[in-house]
């Protein structure tokens, strides 16, 4: 469904291990809004919910919810570190516009 790459994988592991209450994995979800149409919404998360699509890359699960999952099939998620900013980058084939943030697409 999505790929988690080797930088992603490392970010929400060290998220998991740092994060106030225990959490389980990533919940990765897509929601109307943002400049371009939808956006992303990601958190950490404490366990699966009915509907959810379960990912597991190298030890990392990763919820996605049933109204999401046709909308990041094929997605490959990143996490990249730069001078100005740092984060995760989303590589969707099914966006057909994205905003300059990268955290909006259509």
């Amino acid at each position: 469904m999505i790929t988690l790459t080797p930088n992603a994988i490392s970010a929400v592991k060290s998220a998991l291990s740092n994060a106030a209450t225990p959490a389980e994995g990533l919940r990765i979800m897509v929601e109307a809004g943002g400049c371009a149409g939808y956006k992303y919404m990601m958190g950490l998360e404490r366990q699966a919910r009915d509907g959810d699509a379960v990912i597991e890359a190298d030890g990392v699960k990763v919820f996605i919810d049933d109204l999401s999952q046709s909308h990041v099939t094929g997605m490959t998620v990143d996490f990249v570190t730069g001078l100005e900013s740092s984060g995760f980058v989303f590589d969707n084939p099914n966006a057909t516009s994205k905003c300059s943030c990268g955290k909006s697409f259509g």
